[in-house]
């Protein structure tokens, strides 16, 4: 009988699609092996016997408490790559918060606060709130944050650490405590009374809290605790790992930018540059009021 060559194409193709379907089902099966063999293997950190906030002891001797601590402190460290990421960026944002931070009177484990809030990074979240520290566009005016069609301070580093340290100063002298300071961080201080008032105590690990705030204050330490030990908890880093500080220089602005663009060029840099070092700039242009100034950072190299 004669075979025509389309046949003979689509019996040869049946046979190939065979073999390589049996191919892949005898991979599968051997890795499949491979894994039943030999199965990732996962270990459970070891989370401290004990911990301080702001100077204020964590009760970890409490069951409620280390098992609280226990859960967040799990889900933060299986996230690896955050935390690496993290470490990079602390180096170069860490200073200069922990110096705003101290110059306004607030305890420096609060620097641990903006990475629960941000990963130090510019972030918007959900509900809009934008920056390292998530100020809310209706909050931020109250904390001396300006916000316009050109500016938005809630990205400016400084001038958003300074704004929450007022919020958290205020807090402190309400609660009594840093800890419950932090805690109204989330909630806001109003949520926090009216909690703290039908429960009848200000002690933040007696209150029973929306899941969030539950979790909060355990956020914060897990991260103090990972980022303060990195190499005890297997995360190990060298120098030349960690994103440096920007070489800037800065500029004082008390006219009118109408295109930032031809500015930057003007200065020996770039539109893009002038906005990674200033991300509170949100327009290609700045109006500056009279009577008012801004400051620009500038690269000393590019």
């Amino acid at each position: 009988m004669k075979v025509t060559k389309p046949l003979l194409h689509f019996s040869a193709g049946t046979v190939a699609g065979v073999l390589i379907i049996s191919q892949l089902a005898f991979n599968n099966d051997t890795r499949k092996n491979q894994l039943d063999n030999n199965p990732p293997q996962w270990h459970i950190p070891q989370t401290p016997e004990s911990m301080s906030f702001a100077g204020e002891k964590v009760p970890l001797e409490r069951w409620d408490i280390e098992e609280r601590f226990d859960r967040e402190f799990l889900f933060i460290y299986y996230q690896t790559s955050n935390i690496i990421f993290v470490k990079k960026l602390a180096n170069r944002y860490f200073p200069l918060i922990e110096e705003r931070l101290k110059a306004n009177g607030v305890p420096d484990d609060f620097k641990y606060l903006c990475v629960a809030e941000s990963n130090l990074q510019h972030a918007i979240s959900r509900s809009g709130a934008v920056g390292f520290w998530q100020f809310m566009s209706y909050t931020a005016p109250g904390y001396s944050l300006r916000i316009n069609k050109d500016i938005d301070e809630r990205y400016h580093v400084e001038k958003a650490t300074d704004a929450a340290c007022k919020y958290l100063k205020a807090a402190y002298s309400k609660f009594g405590t840093w800890t419950a300071a932090a805690a109204s961080y989330n909630c806001g201080q109003g949520g926090y009374q009216k909690h703290s008032t039908n429960q009848q105590t200000s002690n933040y690990y007696d209150l029973q809290l929306p899941e969030e705030t539950n979790r909060y204050i355990f956020r914060i330490l897990s991260f103090k605790y990972l980022l303060e030990n990195p190499e005890k908890m297997g995360f190990t880093l060298s120098d030349e790992d960690l994103y440096q500080s920007f070489s800037v220089q800065s500029i004082t602005i008390k006219e009118s930018i109408p295109d930032l663009a031809k500015f930057a060029i003007e200065n020996g840099t770039t539109y893009k540059m002038i906005k990674q070092l200033n991300p509170w700039l949100r327009s290609t242009s700045l109006a500056v009021v009279p009577g008012n100034s801004y400051t620009i950072l500038l690269p000393t190299d590019n």
